[in-house]
């Protein structure tokens, strides 16, 4: 998960779908989408340094970072800042680096791991040394070792900068999937199956990885347990895929080391879950933990986990100083050998409460400079500098850059924007609310044409057989009745009253449109003068017209 966005499921198309956190309600067919890759997406990662970067591994071998808006993707995205290839067999994890910038970890069903700088799309690092599938990763608390678990029921200790293997031990008896993770303090936390196919977690030192300090079977269900980690309360969550249920635990320094806490239950099982950091907790409601849980029936649901305090003031013993989205090295340092602990931050001092979270500051663009290669020939040059002409920012870009260099004293104050926001937004709907009358009164007209068109074309009614209580008969009109003729003139007369209430709408939704249009292309009006109190008439643009007015 991202403080921004949420990402609901992976799609067997190839596509992610991804949306703004505040967003609700059921998802449109067409909503725009994050799709570039020719395979189904088998994994996802948010980059913990950049709120609106997100990396995606899939069947076609190939990762892709992406980079979404400000405010959301408004249509489906198909050009990624960078396509990563090195796998030659699908990438089945994706796993950005906690300290250092632009550090990204891949790895692949030809068991290969790849450790990349996105910064330049070239590969700093690979590890070969997994002799089978690669399950999981994890990188310890400073980044300078990676837990791995691999198909060969092993767990290792990896020096990532050496490629050396310092520890490895069996991991759990079963011959199903196996999941291990870094705790803060250099524990490792692992789950698997038993040899009796039973669910079961250990505990371990670094320095004895094949001697569990404790070992505990949970059931007997065949789910692969997820452990999602909270360092600031050291709770471990269990998640099971097809689960209905999250089960919680601590970990202590006193025995028996992981204590049981409690079980959230609900009736749907689980198809994938995603756990929010704690950056996007809201302090407010003393919410430790959120989780968005993807039901096997398509619903998103959020799971919130919050201890009931009675004060409202801050509790600053449920949030010390937690991870922020700054790194501590960047690519180039890291893998000189530097290591460093991950930036934090004070919910109290930095976080804002919007709408239950905190919002993180304007996104930073992801900028990519691949470096040239040496031994290119002259074609190949050729080649590169044809993709940097493609590649080079259209005019309206070019507009955008030489306005970001303007000094500050140019740009439009913050209330000037939102104003004129708004104002777009409110023609853009009466725009819409006006074509959506115009086209009931064009049903109308036609209606009342057709309703004319029969009365006019219709044949006289038969002349009524004589009664035999009268021997007078009724005498048949050559002409329309008088209540005819009125009803028909009444019909006219609507119709006329409907088409000039339409030409004055068409009228008044050219003007609006180029009101729209004229406020999209001239320059922010400046900041409007104070209006004395007895005066509370919104200011008008100058591109309005008299009738708008």
């Amino acid at each position: 998960m991202s403080q921004n966005y949420k990402t609901l499921g992976h799609l067997k198309s190839g596509s992610v779908y991804t949306d703004l956190l505040g967003k609700v309600g059921r998802i449109p067919a067409d909503h725009p989408l994050v799709g570039g890759h020719k395979g189904p997406v088998l994994d996802i990662a948010w980059c913990p340094h950049n709120d609106n970067v997100i990396a995606s591994g899939s069947e076609d071998c190939v990762v892709k970072v992406w980079q979404i808006p400000d405010g959301g993707i408004s249509r489906t995205l198909t050009e990624p800042v960078v396509d990563l290839v090195y796998h030659q067999r699908r990438v089945g994890l994706v796993l950005w680096h906690p300290t250092a910038q632009n550090v990204l970890l891949t790895a692949g069903s030809d068991n290969q791991i790849a450790i990349w700088n996105v910064g330049t799309g070239e590969v700093l690092l690979s590890l070969d040394c997994h002799p089978d599938l690669i399950y999981s990763a994890c990188w310890n608390w400073t980044g300078s070792k990676l837990l791995t678990t691999c198909r060969d029921k092993k767990i290792r200790i990896i020096d990532p900068r050496k490629g050396e293997v310092e520890a490895e031990a069996i991991a759990h008896e079963g011959s199903k999937a196996s999941r291990a993770i870094f705790l803060k303090h250099g524990l490792v936390f692992t789950t698997g199956f038993s040899r009796m196919s039973e669910r079961q977690y250990t505990l371990r030192t670094p320095d004895a990885l094949g001697e569990p300090i404790v070992t505990v079977e949970i059931d007997t269900s065949n789910g692969v347990m997820f452990p999602l980690y909270d360092p600031d309360t050291n709770l471990i969550y269990l998640c099971g895929k097809g689960d209905s249920v999250i089960r919680y635990f601590e970990v202590t320094p006193e025995p028996p080391f992981v204590h049981y806490i409690n079980t959230f239950q609900t009736p749907d099982p689980q198809r994938g879950i995603g756990m929010m950091p704690k950056r996007g907790c809201d302090v407010a409601t003393c919410e430790i933990a959120k989780f968005y849980r993807l039901n096997n029936s398509g619903l998103c649901q959020v799971v919130s986990m919050t201890v009931p305090r009675k004060s409202e003031l801050f509790q600053e013993d449920l949030y010390p100083d937690t991870l922020s989205d700054e790194a501590s090295l960047t690519a180039d340092e890291w893998l000189a050998g530097e290591d460093a602990e991950p930036c934090t931050m004070s919910l109290k001092e930095r976080a804002v409460v919007v709408q239950g979270g905190y919002v993180s500051g304007r996104a930073q663009q992801l900028t990519v400079n691949k470096r040239s290669n040496a031994l290119a020939t002259g074609k190949d040059r050729e080649k590169e500098r044809e993709k940097d002409k493609d590649r080079s920012p259209t005019p309206a870009q070019k507009r955008d850059d030489s306005q970001a260099g303007t000094p500050a004293s140019a740009t439009p104050p913050p209330a000037v924007t939102a104003a004129i926001e708004k104002q777009l937004s409110d023609l853009v709907e009466e725009i819409r609310k006006l074509k959506s009358v115009i086209v009931k009164q064009e049903n109308r007209i036609r209606a009342l044409e057709a309703a004319a068109k029969a009365a006019i074309l219709s044949p006289p009614p038969p002349e009524p057989s004589p009664l035999p209580e009268h021997n007078h008969e009724t005498p048949v009109p050559e002409t329309m009745a008088p209540d005819e003729e009125k009803q028909l003139s009444d019909l006219v007369e609507e119709i006329r009253k409907l088409k000039s209430v339409i030409v004055k709408q068409e009228n008044r939704i050219r003007a609006l449109e180029a009101a729209a249009k004229a406020a999209i292309v001239s320059p922010p009006p400046p900041e409007p003068s104070p209006l004395p109190e007895h005066n509370h008439e919104t200011p008008v643009p100058e591109t309005m017209a008299p009738d708008e007015v």
